[in-house]
């Protein structure tokens, strides 16, 4: 028995290492083989189809769909990975579900569907307010290429509400990206969302409200304004600023969302005083809620 055990640790300790250079857990069940599909062997096609053997058999779900997304986006079979998410996320974790929305959001701007992916951000952002996002903490724990890190509310809120900038951007309706990244910079300023919202401001004419945004980029009064990246485009949108002498569009060809300005006004209001569960954030930016256009 002595000898056997002294045998079998060798082995052992080299699977143990196979599964950490890899990065593939360890056993033979479908998720097992499908992670081994993607990693190892870097056949995605066999992946997916070992994937959805996993969600069939109930074998880690909320990792194989999530999974078996990612190897889809990566294919560009970005319709399918959409259907995927609506079709099983209902058998998925309700801890599942907030990191699948953010799968769900990039899927929907990688191919187009701007709708889509406004309607589930506004989604997102509601249950911000209600608190039922974070499970009512203040904070969660995200990852991004393998590293776990801590995002606050304040960072979340502001995130998701430069994404539905965004979006605004992408449908050409700037007025409507302005009003939703001047809340993002009220809530969390970053040199990033100071340059959309500087073109947001050159789109509708207004050149000197640009200028003044662009510059605090590059006068590094917003955190980011270090990165080269962000002050190379607050440059670039300057150079394109000086070269414009052109009048604005008519106000009309703009495209006010009113309904969405309406609803945030209704939910701004909401955050007012009188409503006492909402998230410490929110108290930072009630005071603004009348400077919204509309």
């Amino acid at each position: 028995m002595e000898g056997s055990s002294k045998m079998s640790s060798p082995k052992g300790k080299k699977d143990d290492l196979y599964h950490v250079i890899h990065k593939v857990p360890s056993g033979d069940s479908p998720y097992v083989r499908a992670k081994h599909a993607q990693l190892v062997e870097k056949d995605p096609e066999t992946a997916i189809v070992l994937f959805w053997k996993a969600i069939n058999a109930g074998d880690r779900v909320d990792s194989a769909l999530k999974d078996m997304v990612v190897v889809m986006k990566q294919l560009d079979r970005t319709g399918e990975a959409i259907e995927a998410i609506k079709s099983f996320r209902g058998l998925c974790s309700k801890q599942a579900q907030d990191s699948l929305d953010n799968v769900l959001i990039d899927l929907y701007k990688k191919c187009g569907k701007i709708e889509e992916q406004i309607d589930l951000l506004k989604r997102k952002l509601r249950l911000i307010y209600q608190g039922a996002a974070f499970n009512g903490r203040p904070t969660k724990t995200a990852r991004s290429h393998g590293k776990k890190f801590q995002v606050s509310v304040t960072q979340e809120t502001s995130r998701l509400l430069g994404n539905l900038g965004w979006a605004y951007m992408q449908k050409g309706n700037f007025m409507m990206a302005e009003v939703v990244y001047r809340k993002a910079q009220m809530i969390d300023p970053d040199s990033n969302k100071a340059c959309n919202l500087g073109l947001c401001l050159i789109k509708q004419g207004r050149y000197e409200d640009a200028r003044l945004v662009l510059e605090d980029v590059l006068e590094s009064r917003l955190p980011g304004s270090d990165e080269s990246r962000s002050r190379k485009r607050a440059d670039e949108l300057l150079m394109e600023l000086r070269s414009m002498h052109s009048l604005p569009e008519s106000f009309d060809q703009l495209g006010l969302d009113d309904d969405f300005v309406k609803g945030l006004e209704q939910l701004m209001n909401e955050w007012g005083p009188v409503r006492s569960r909402r998230l410490p954030i929110f108290e930072e930016i009630s005071q603004f809620r009348d400077q919204v256009a509309c």
